[in-house]
């Protein structure tokens, strides 16, 4: 799952695109000398309701799977390192626990004193990695998402759309408590978006990377993403009456 910061940034910049995409038309029509109209944003006239889920068609498009991938190989060498530096962390934690009785005072305070400088050490290196890795996470989706959002603005005006609404979060979190496939567009918008972009689809196998949090030192992957693929959206048959 995309960290808050990541959520809150890839917000903003798809705000200022639609705003890039409502001040564009104006200007272009003030160039060509006829009366300016607003854009298809502001002037948007259909009145079908759709949904998109962001984040799905960020690390769903070519683009997005290819960088993502990137990413996650990149840190490969740091996961590497929290992984051996846990593992030694859990080694000194079975000595302690199966010698510590035997041994003197003097030499358990060493090796406790060990163990909590390992602790330390693992958890600004974990904490520091999966800050690195979110940024450069966040890096990628803003770059992707500056280019796709003009896509969705004139995709919904095309196709008769008033309003769409961002399903990137589950209710109660996001706005949706639920919807049905047929509204969302998703789908038409990566295939869209990797046509315009000329990247081509990942070899087979490979997953885009989503980083997910160590949550202590027996964590040795600071950012060990899950498959790309995201939830199934609700079931489309609403509920019995």
């Amino acid at each position: 799952m995309i960290s808050k910061f990541v959520r809150i940034s890839l917000a903003t910049v798809f705000g200022l695109s639609l705003l890039a995409v409502a001040q564009a038309a104006p200007a272009a029509g003030a160039a060509a000398g006829t009366p300016t109209t607003p854009s298809a944003a502001a002037a948007a006239t259909g009145t079908k309701v759709g949904t998109i889920n962001i984040e799905q068609a960020i690390f769903a498009s070519n683009e997005g799977r290819r960088d993502f991938e990137a990413l996650s190989k990149k840190f490969e060498p740091k996961q590497s390192e929290l992984k051996g530096l846990s593992d030694e962390i859990e080694s000194l934690k079975k000595q302690l626990s199966t010698q510590g009785d035997k041994m003197n005072e003097d030499a358990k305070a060493v090796l406790v004193k060990q163990i909590e400088s390992k602790q330390k050490s693992f958890e600004r290196t974990s904490q520091d990695a999966q800050e690195e890795f979110q940024g450069q996470q966040g890096e990628i989706g803003n770059r992707i998402l500056t280019k796709m959002a003009p896509m969705i603005v004139k995709y919904a005006g095309e196709n008769g759309y008033g309003i769409i609404i961002d399903t990137s979060q589950q209710w109660p979190r996001g706005p949706v408590i639920w919807y049905g496939q047929a509204v969302d567009i998703t789908q038409p918008i990566v295939e869209a978006y990797n046509v315009q972009s000329g990247v081509p689809a990942p070899a087979a196998g490979s997953t885009a990377a989503k980083p997910v949090k160590p949550s202590g030192p027996a964590a040795t992957k600071p950012a060990t993403p899950p498959a790309t693929k995201p939830a199934t959206p609700p079931a489309t048959k609403p509920p019995s009456q």
